[in-house]
């Protein structure tokens, strides 16, 4: 019986010892753990989009809704009334999370068929994501720091409320606060940008010689504090756009630089179980390319009584403001609506039909009868006034989409 009790103390004391040992060399790092398995989920869906427009707009944005390209002049687009049926919104990504001793590596990549730039009005491959991330450093292209692409309704219509902040953009980026619950802090340097308005000028030959340059990054930044009820969030940019005058047969000199800024605010209120409320406010100066639809960063204004360089560039004052409602019925159907809006401070030579303002509005009720697929109307309404006030043009649009998605996940080693 004695050796017996003997035999159970040392194998009980083994085991302690054992379990003391593992604790400390994994505290330690001598004892590495197996990483977790990697995964990959690859994703997308297909759909298709039936338009009846009412009235007109650029052509080469037939199956959008944008403020910015009705006409800026009675009869620009032609006629009005107009049916288009596009599947441009389809799209495919992947996103990838590969646990590592040294920590996590993850990414995504994604792509639709919505050209855009050379590419306006095609049905072409549209890179959209492309980032890794390891640890707390993250770069590749993929949402600006500046913006909140939780404030974007579940409407259906691609191009969304102009006056939301929404621009992918290659960065570089520090994440040092990334919560479980969403609350989350990023810094970035991004590819910076802009767009400027030779206004009256235009046809000029000394200015078509004026050629952009960016001297630094656009940076940006945001917190998010999340909560129960939803989160706040507020956001910030600071960029330097500057433009050379390569024309050297003239006694002007035109190159310069401005410099552009905005803040931001945005949230998700969980109003009640059924309902959530989306919004943002933006202000700043020549941060329009950072705007879901505001077309141009710098606008051309006369520089006193200079005649070396009579002309320079400022950098456009604008506001933009989103309120949306997400409304669940029941488990199968939904609705969604918003009013959105940005204004532009034009400045003193921008042509009398420089874009202004815009406000959009659209609300829909959508369908899930199965777990995959989804199909509803939307309503639109869309309106753009110019710099002159003399003209303004309005846009109706009906749009019925259908909408299939897929999902499948892969446990690798």
């Amino acid at each position: 019986m004695t050796t017996l009790f003997r035999t159970r103390v040392v194998r009980v004391t083994v085991q302690r010892c054992v379990g003391v040992l593992v604790v400390l060399f994994t505290a330690t790092g001598l004892w590495a753990q197996t990483p977790a398995p990697a995964t990959l989920e690859v994703y997308g869906f297909g759909m298709a989009d039936a338009i009846a427009d009412f009235n007109t707009n650029h052509p080469d944005w037939y199956d959008v809704a944008r403020p910015s390209k009705l006409p800026a002049f009675k009869g620009q687009y032609g006629e009005d009334g107009h049916f288009y049926l596009s599947g441009r919104q389809t799209r495919f990504g992947t996103r990838w999370n590969m646990p590592t001793e040294s920590g996590l590596v993850k990414g995504q990549f994604e792509f639709d068929l919505y050209g855009v730039g050379k590419d306006a009005g095609k049905e072409t491959i549209r890179f959209r994501h492309g980032w890794g991330q390891w640890k707390t450093i993250g770069a590749g292209k993929t949402n600006s720091a500046f913006m909140d692409i939780d404030v974007f309704p579940n409407t259906v219509e691609y191009w969304g409320p102009n006056g939301m902040l929404f621009l992918r953009n290659p960065q570089v980026y520090w994440e040092p606060i990334a919560k479980e619950n969403g609350t989350n802090l990023r810094l970035a340097i991004e590819a910076p940008g802009a767009s400027g308005d030779a206004g009256v000028y235009a046809e000029r030959i000394e200015l078509q010689n004026v050629k952009p340059r960016f001297t630094m990054p656009d940076i940006s930044g945001h917190y998010r504090a999340a909560q129960k009820w939803g989160y706040f969030q507020v956001g910030g940019i600071i960029r330097k756009m500057g433009w050379d005058d390569q024309l050297t047969t003239d006694n002007l000199s035109l190159s310069g630089h401005t410099y552009g800024w905005g803040l931001t605010g945005s949230t998700n209120l969980k109003a009640s179980k059924a309902d959530t409320l989306r919004a943002q406010f933006t202000w700043g100066e020549g941060i329009q390319n950072y705007f879901n639809d505001a077309p141009i960063d710098v606008g051309l204004k006369r520089n006193g009584t200079s005649t070396v360089t009579p002309v320079t560039g400022e950098a456009l004052a604008v506001f933009g403001m989103l309120i949306a409602l997400d409304h669940s019925w029941n488990e199968k159907l939904s609705s969604a609506a918003f009013y959105s809006r940005v204004d532009v401070t034009n400045s003193d030579l921008q042509a009398p039909d420089a874009y202004k303002n815009g406000s959009y509005f659209a609300f829909n009720l959508m369908s899930t009868p199965a777990k995959n697929v989804m199909f509803g109307p939307e309503f639109q309404w869309l309106d753009r006034n110019n710099k002159s006030n003399d003209y303004h043009a309005q846009d109706t649009r009906i749009q019925f989409s259908f909408k299939y998605s897929f999902s499948a996940k892969i446990i690798g080693g």
